[in-house]
């Protein structure tokens, strides 16, 4: 074994009394609340209303942890199902054991996140690009998960920062292992501090920040997706198209996704919705009978 190398956590539960806390759940739980909390900040910071990003945020957390494990669950089906199954089915269903994914989090999670924002009368655009360096930042944190978890890596390196895996967990003896968790949390928190200068630096409305953040979280995932092994009986068993991951696939068709809404709206400079459209009605109405009022 090396002499530098990063060592793989020799718990990922503790006990509280009978009471299991997980650190792959509480990574989550620090990176949702924290998301929220920059969200808040940066949507009172341009005129929203207090409290709105909050109400906003749980039907879109609940939406996305539902539609983060149904991505897994499809495309690692595998691993529930068929003859290389290596878990129950029922097992699918135990999100604390580690697979939620982000792209099935974004989408599910942005059809809650619409939702609210239709009752609310908010336009998306404004409450996306408020939310994007939040959810850079969110993947920064809930990527140490899957240290604690063991899970996700990639394959063996001689760096000095390697991961040691347990044997358990699909490793072998004395060899290290790329910690793609640790690449893509740094590449996330880089990320999220460069959309907000570019946010202050420049004019991005109409969902082009968050444009800005699919098109560099994809960049950036795409190639962490290629070091990235995932070890079934020694075997990488991860789904492939054209010698290309799955995840690599929804990389690239997302990244040209985000550069055509960017092409697209590089000319649009129409107002956007940040005061609900009632609250923005009464206000006129209020301004109204208080000029009438006054002649």
């Amino acid at each position: 074994m090396p002499l530098a190398s990063i060592p793989s956590p020799a718990e990922g539960v503790w006990y509280l009394g009978f009471i299991p806390i997980r650190a792959y759940a509480l990574c989550f739980i620090v990176a949702i609340g924290f998301g929220v909390w920059l969200s808040e900040r940066r949507w009172r910071a341009r005129g929203g209303e207090k409290g709105a990003i909050s109400d906003i945020a749980f039907p879109g957390v609940v939406f996305g942890l539902i539609g983060a494990r149904l991505y897994h669950v499809i495309t690692d089906w595998q691993t529930y199902f068929g003859p290389r199954a290596i878990k129950e089915p029922y097992q699918a269903l135990f999100i604390w054991e580690g697979g939620l994914s982000i792209w099935g989090a974004v989408a599910l999670g942005g059809v809650g996140v619409w939702l609210a924002c239709r009752r609310r009368g908010l336009s998306l655009g404004p409450v996306a690009d408020t939310v994007a360096p939040a959810i850079a930042f969110g993947q920064a944190i809930a990527r140490w998960g899957n240290w604690f978890n063991q899970e996700l890596y990639g394959g063996p390196t001689t760096l000095p920062w390697g991961l040691e895996i347990d044997q358990a967990h699909g490793g072998a003896p004395g060899v290290l292992y790329h910690p793609t968790f640790l690449y893509e949390s740094l590449w996330d928190a880089a990320l999220g501090f460069g959309l907000i200068l570019a946010g202050r630096r420049f004019t991005l409305r109409h969902g082009r920040l968050f444009a800005l953040y699919v098109a560099g979280y994809t960049f950036g995932r795409f190639w962490i997706e290629g070091l990235r092994i995932d070890p079934v009986g020694g075997v990488d068993h991860a789904v492939t198209l054209l010698g290309l991951r799955i995840n690599q696939w929804t990389s690239i068709v997302l990244f040209v996704g985000a550069l055509v809404h960017l092409w697209v709206t590089r000319h649009k400079d129409t107002e956007e919705i940040v005061v609900p459209v009632s609250r923005h009605t009464a206000s006129h109405e209020e301004n109204d009978g208080q000029a009438v009022g006054s002649t």
